[in-house]
């Protein structure tokens, strides 16, 4: 609330009669209003203070730590670590407990292991900004206790389609997990799901490949493709598996979302083929896998196909999410395609899923069998919290059962 204060003030003329002293007493007492006038007009405060209607400005910080990536046979990276702050004192960064720096402002440099390391930036006795960083394996490589150690070689390789875009031939790219064992090997054919609801194009355009799942079968002598759809990652053709007529998501229409199932089949038979083909591959024995979208993928490939493959793992498989008003007979349609495979299959899939019950995904399984097809249905719980959609990410969950899976293959 503003404070005021009214004087009214009469012209004095001192008496030529008073005495010195009586002077005085009135030049004190004019004195004494000036100096209360200037303390109502600045807010009667010290220390530099703006007056009651002035704000001031709240500590705080930010931080800002490059990505790090750490190389095959190296136990970290550098990274550089940035902090600022504002209006706050008594600054100090502090890494793991040990201060860092007691500026307000810089960047340093920091080595950083597969361990996340507490980064704080503190005000005093305030928490202006934490952050708990850490570093990844370069991929093909995992941490094996002092190091980033490969578990396969990783290459990028082209495969030739019947397909045609703009006048220029289209090629899919497939990223290969190659076993560090001698080969030629048995080789899985992993399929990429989609993009949530396709109303982000800049994730058209980033590659898919699991670290998970390349390592698992890697390290079982299996090579591993992950194959990208057209207009996927940097394959060439136009990304068109059931969108709405805008292009601006998925669409959620029977007629749209099964034209988009044939798309995608026809780019899984070109990676099949190029799979096939190469020199280190024992053709005859290729597993069919994918997630989500990939995964009924995998299992409609395998209808289609049954003699190419030995082998159908199916990680959350769906295509339309049950939140799309054709989401059960698209959904069926397409795994009752799966039946015509004539050896056992595996479906894993995770609780909590935000697009696929475990209700929902049971009665795909059962229009799955009753088109004829037989497999194991498994439904696995991550840690609390955790989307069931992204169970490739637990191996520890899966890998009991997929190598059980392996071990019973011909």
């Amino acid at each position: 609330m503003r404070s005021s204060l009214a004087l009214r003030v009469h012209r004095f003329t001192p008496d030529p009669h008073a005495g010195d002293a009586s002077v005085r007493v009135v030049r004190m007492a004019l004195c004494a209003i000036a100096l209360l006038l200037c303390a109502a007009c600045s807010g009667g405060g010290g220390g530099g203070g703006g007056g009651p209607d002035a704000t001031t400005s709240a500590a705080s910080g930010t931080l800002t730590v490059s990505p790090c990536v750490i190389s095959e046979g190296a136990p970290d990276c550098e990274t550089a670590l940035r902090w600022d702050t504002v209006s706050a004192g008594s600054v100090t960064l502090v890494v793991n407990g040990n201060t860092v720096s007691t500026q307000p402002n810089g960047t340093t440099s920091l080595r950083l292991g597969v361990t996340a390391v507490d980064v704080r930036l503190m005000g005093g006795a305030q928490l202006l900004a934490q952050r708990s960083v850490g570093a990844t394996c370069i991929s093909a490589s995992a941490w094996n206790g002092a190091r980033c150690a490969a578990f396969a070689r990783r290459v990028t390789e082209r495969a030739a389609t019947p397909f045609v875009s703009g006048g220029d031939s289209v090629t899919l790219e497939v990223v290969v997990f190659e076993p560090l064992s001698p080969g030629p090997w048995p080789a899985v054919l992993f399929h990429h799901g989609s993009t949530g609801n396709g109303d982000d194009p800049t994730l058209f355009t980033q590659t898919f490949t699991s670290e998970s799942v390349a390592r698992h079968f890697t390290e079982r002598g299996w090579l591993v493709a992950f194959p990208q759809r057209r207009g996927r990652g940097a394959s060439g053709g136009i990304y068109d598996e059931g969108f709405t007529a805008d292009r601006s998501r998925y669409s959620c229409l029977r007629d749209a979302a099964l034209a988009g199932v044939e798309h995608a089949l026809a780019d899984a038979n070109a990676a099949l083929t190029h799979v096939q083909q190469r020199a280190n591959v024992v053709s005859s024995r290729v597993i069919v896998a994918g997630q989500s979208r990939g995964g009924i993928l995998a299992v409609a490939q395998a209808g289609t196909r049954p003699d190419a493959f030995v082998g159908v793992i199916n990680f959350v498989g769906g295509w339309l999410g049950e939140g799309c008003q054709d989401a059960i007979p698209v959904n069926t349609t397409t795994f009752a395609r799966g039946g015509g495979y004539n050896r056992p299959t595996l479906w894993l899939y995770g609780e909590n899923d935000p697009f696929y019950s475990a209700t929902h995904s049971r009665a795909n399984f059962a229009a799955f069998q009753a088109a004829g097809g037989q497999g194991t249905f498994t439904l696995i719980q991550r840690a609390a919290g955790l989307s069931g959609h992204l169970l490739i990410n637990d191996a520890a969950l899966w890998a009991p059962s997929v190598s059980q899976y392996l071990n019973a293959l011909p």
